[in-house]
């Protein structure tokens, strides 16, 4: 797989990025495209310029994407469920970016929780999406995992060695942000970028067919548990993914009934993000415990890891690293820049904010 990144420039390549996306997210469509929700913009849906509606008609229904049950379970043992003025015709276990690119692709999903990146790959793909919602983090939610028998100790060490890439996930400009800081070329061979999506990473390392991978710090706890003894570490560096984002089509946002459900889905979001930061034994009991299986011990160290929400008033800043963003995979040449302001719907602007603790807000 490593023979699609051997070239000077990222786009020279037989393979273009656009192709290697979709073979990316191709088989997620599959397993999503049977439960498709019915096509947006039909006469009389709304405009981007049209204000939301407030009321959420009786019948609405939304598909809300639920990585490992995380965001159905945060609303059921907060409480929240009952407050949804709205039927959720699915809480489907979808989570990277290019699945959840390819569910809305497939009508199968309304709204999503992502990084900054997918949208960003979303809109190179000419798949139209906005971010309705977002969530500050302050602190780094990915560590650099080695394989076992690893001698790599810093991110200088980096350079000559095979690297778990992502191009439509957070983890992989993470991966970028750290080459550039420590003023590692990744386009001109220094590092070997090998193509693979995040639920790759883990069996990647296991077998040693990458040297490096960014993995989510609920990830870390039993990897290293489980290959620590054989030598595998993990490389602490400040670089952060700032934006925690909900997400929608385009299609979806243009149809009245929901995107008023989204409207009303947004506040209730932000409250349960406050409940599992306020509750964590009770979440690390429910959640890691008894859902996930992993020991509380395990748990807690993710829960110590774990930033605290915060939800602008103004998405500026949000804007500001989403355009860094967009410019960090121009320069790379994995896309074309673009205005980061095409992906919001500023409609929403401030809903998350409004509905949580002013401690909750920045």
């Amino acid at each position: 797989m490593s023979d699609l990144f051997q070239t000077s420039s990222p786009l020279a390549t037989g393979l273009s990025r656009r192709s290697l996306l979709s073979l990316i997210g191709g088989v997620a469509a599959v397993g999503v495209a049977g439960c498709a929700v019915a096509s947006g913009s039909a006469p009389g849906g709304l405009k981007a310029s049209d204000p939301i509606p407030t009321a959420v008609p009786e019948g609405a229904s939304l598909s809300i994407a639920s990585s490992q049950q995380a965001q159905e379970l945060a609303m059921k043992y907060s409480g929240l469920l009952d407050a949804l003025p709205f039927t959720v015709s699915s809480w489907p276990n979808i989570g990277p970016g290019p699945d959840v690119i390819n569910a809305f692709r497939a009508r199968s999903l309304d709204v999503a929780n992502n990084a900054g990146i997918p949208p960003i790959q979303a809109y190179f793909q000419d798949q139209g999406a906005r971010i309705v919602a977002v969530n500050l983090t302050r602190r780094p939610i990915y560590v650099f995992a080695t394989k076992p028998q690893s001698d790599i100790n810093t991110v200088d060490d980096f350079r000559g060695k095979k690297l778990a890439f992502s191009q439509g996930q957070a983890q992989g400009v993470v991966l970028l942000r750290a080459l550039k800081g420590a003023g590692i070329d990744y386009s001109n061979k220094e590092v070997d970028l090998i193509p693979l999506t995040s639920n790759q990473f883990l069996p990647a390392l296991q077998s040693g067919q990458v040297d490096i991978a960014p993995l989510g710090i609920s990830q870390v706890p039993s990897y290293l548990q489980q290959y620590g003894g054989d030598g595998a570490k993990t490389i602490k560096t400040d670089v952060i993914d700032r934006l925690d984002i909900l997400w929608s089509p385009e299609d979806v946002l243009a149809q009245p009934e929901k995107a008023a459900a989204i409207r009303a889905y947004i506040p209730i979001w932000a409250k349960s993000k406050v409940w599992v930061y306020e509750h964590p034994d009770e979440w690390i009991q429910k959640y890691y415990v008894d859902s996930q299986k992993l020991t509380a011990e395990q748990g807690r160290s993710i829960v110590e890891l774990t930033s605290k929400p915060l939800f602008p008033p103004s998405w500026d800043e949000a804007l500001q690293w989403e355009q860094e963003t967009i410019d960090l995979l121009a320069e790379g040449g994995f896309v074309k820049s673009f205005k980061a302001d095409l992906l919001f719907d500023r409609r929403f602007e401030g809903l998350a904010a409004e509905a949580v603790p002013q401690t909750y807000r920045s």
